[in-house]
C-alpha cells in the first residue's frame, strides 16, 4: 500500500509538472512575455501537489499503527485486556500472529481481534490514499490558476527547494536531539538508583543479579572504569596498528605509487571496510587469537583465550581504510605548487612530504584519525568474539577485556523490561559513549579551524 501511494505521488507530481509546463507554453506562444521558464511553472505546480501527499503520509506513519492497534485491543472482551504494557505487547504479537494466519488455533476472541486489526488497517490505508487525493487535488486547484504571465514561479519554487533543505538539515538536528534526550531521561533513572559517583568511578563492573544476598553481584554493581580501560585499551592497539600503515598508505598512494598501481591498490584497499565485522570477529576469534596465545606460550608468556591485543590488532586491520582513505584525499588535495616551491628550493621528496605536505594537510589527516578512533571505539562484534565479556579492570592486552558497547549490547539482548538498573545502566553507558565521541568531534573541529589553511 505504501509502495503504490508513492507511486501515485510521483504520478501526481509528473502530471501536475505536464499540466503547469503546458499551460505557460500557452502562454507564451500567444505572445505572452512569461516572468519565468514554462518548466519552473511545471515545477511549481507539482510541488505544490506533492508537498500535501508526503505531510499526508508522514501524518499517517506514526498515527496509523496506534490506530490499529487501539481497534484491535478493543475488540477483546474485557477479561483479556492488557492490564501493563508487557501484557499489552505479549497480546498484540498473538492478534498479529492471528491476522497473518501464523497462530496455531487461536482462541475465538483473539480470532475476533485479529480481523478487527486487519479492518484497521484497510480503514487507515483507505484513509490516507483518500487524504493524499484530496489534498494533491486541493493545492492542484489552488496553484493552477496562478499560473499567469507575471507569476514569478521560479522564486516560489526556489523558495520550496530551500524549505525542503531546511526540513532535510531540521531532521538531521532534531534527530541527533531526540538520540540525547532519549538516553538522557534514561540515564537520569538509572542515577536514581544507582550513584552517578560509584557509576563513573567504581572499580567493579557485575550488572548480574546473584542467587545470594552475599555475593558481590547481589544487587548489582556498576562501576563503570573496567569498561572505560577495556575501550580506551582496544581503542589504543587498534590505533596503533590503523595509524602508522594507514599513513604511509596514504603518503605512498598520493606521493610515489604510479597512477596505474594506484588505481589497483586504493580500490583493493577500500574493500577493507566493506568486510563485515562478524567476518572480522571471525578471523580474529580463530585465526589471530590462537597465534598469539601458541606465540604468548612459546615466550613463557601467559595469554587468554580471548585477549585485547587479538581484538586491537583485527580491529586495527578494519580501520586501516578510514586513515588512508581520507588522509590520501587530503594529501593530494595540497595545491602542486607548494611541492613545486619545495623542490625549486633543493628539498628531496621525504623532505618535501615532511615539512611541506603534512602540514599542509594535518587537519584533514587529524580529522581522519579521529573518525578512526570513534569507529574503533563504537565497534562491537570484534571485541565480543575475540576479547570476551569480561570487565576486568587491566592494563595487559593480554588479558580479556570489554568495551562499552558490548556491555550495551548484552544489556540489552532479549526481551528486557526497561525498569531495572541492569537494563537502565545500558542507557547510562550510551549517553558516557555519546559524551565522548562528541569530544573527539570538538576537538577534530579545533584542531582544523587552528591548523586550517586556505590556497588559491
Amino acid at each position: 500500500m505504501i509502495a503504490l501511494y508513492f507511486v501515485l505521488t510521483a504520478l501526481v507530481a509528473i502530471s501536475a509538472f505536464a499540466v503547469g509546463r503546458a499551460r505557460s507554453q500557452r502562454l507564451k506562444v500567444a505572445g505572452v512575455r512569461l516572468h519565468s521558464l514554462p518548466s519552473y511553472h511545471g515545477l511549481f505546480l507539482a510541488a505544490i501537489c506533492t508537498v500535501p501527499m508526503l505531510l499526508a503520509v508522514a501524518a499517517w506513519t506514526p498515527l496509523a499503527p496506534r490506530y490499529v492497534e487501539a481497534r484491535a485491543v478493543a475488540a477483546l472482551p474485557e477479561a483479556l485486556q492488557p492490564a501493563t504494557g508487557l501484557e499489552h505487547d505479549a497480546r498484540m504479537r498473538e492478534i498479529v500472529m492471528a491476522a497473518e494466519g501464523r497462530a496455531q488455533a487461536p482462541s475465538p476472541e483473539v480470532a475476533e481481534a485479529g480481523r478487527a486489526y486487519v479492518a484497521a488497517q484497510t480503514t487507515s490505508k483507505t484513509v490516507l490514499l483518500v487524504a493524499g487525493i484530496l489534498a494533491a487535488l486541493a493545492a492542484f486547484s489552488w496553484g493552477l490558476p496562478r499560473i499567469s504571465a507575471d507569476f514569478r514561479a521560479r522564486n516560489r519554487f526556489e523558495a520550496l527547494t530551500l524549505w525542503l533543505l531546511i526540513a532535510c538539515s531540521a531532521v538531521a538536528v532534531l534527530t541527533t536531539i531526540g538520540i540525547l534526550f532519549s538516553v538522557m531521561f534514561e540515564t537520569l533513572r538509572f542515577f536514581q538508583r544507582y550513584p552517578w559517583w560509584d557509576f563513573l568511578f567504581g572499580l567493579q563492573w557485575s550488572p548480574q543479579t546473584a542467587i545470594r544476598s552475599d555475593q558481590i553481584g547481589a544487587s548489582g554493581s556498576f562501576g563503570a572504569v573496567p569498561l572505560f580501560v577495556g575501550t580506551s585499551l582496544i581503542m589504543v592497539i587498534a590505533m596503533l596498528v590503523a595509524g602508522p600503515v594507514g599513513l604511509f598508505a596514504a603518503i605512498y598512494m598520493s606521493e610515489y605509487a604510479t597512477p596505474r598501481f594506484r588505481s589497483l591498490a586504493k580500490p583493493l584497499l577500500e574493500v577493507l571496510a566493506g568486510i563485515p565485522t562478524v567476518v572480522f570477529g571471525f578471523f580474529a576469534a580463530l585465526t589471530v587469537a590462537p597465534f598469539i596465545r601458541r606465540t604468548g606460550e612459546a615466550l613463557g608468556l601467559s595469554v587468554a583465550s580471548e585477549s585485547a591485543l587479538a581484538a586491537g590488532l583485527v580491529m586495527g586491520v578494519m580501520i586501516i581504510p578510514f586513515v588512508s582513505s581520507l588522509s590520501d584525499d587530503v594529501i593530494t588535495a595540497v595545491p602542486q605548487s607548494l611541492r613545486d616551491g619545495s623542490y625549486a628550493m633543493g628539498s628531496t621528496k621525504a623532505e618535501t612530504i615532511k615539512r611541506v605536505i603534512l602540514p599542509a594537510a594535518l587537519p584533514g589527516i587529524v580529522s581522519a584519525f579521529m573518525l578512526a578512533v570513534s569507529r574503533a571505539v563504537g565497534e562491537t562484534m570484534i571485541v565480543v568474539m575475540a576479547a570476551g565479556l569480561a570487565g576486568n579492570l587491566t592494563f595487559n592486552p593480554l588479558e580479556a577485556v570489554t568495551t562499552v558497547t558490548v556491555q550495551i549490547k548484552t544489556l540489552l539482548t532479549g526481551d528486557q523490561e526497561f525498569d531495572s538498573a541492569k537494563t537502565l545502566s545500558a542507557f547510562a553507558l550510551g549517553f558516557v559513549l555519546f559524551f565522548f565521541t562528541l569530544t573527539l568531534n570538538v576537538i577534530a573541529l579545533r584542531i582544523v579551524r587552528k591548523y586550517r589553511e586556505q590556497y588559491d
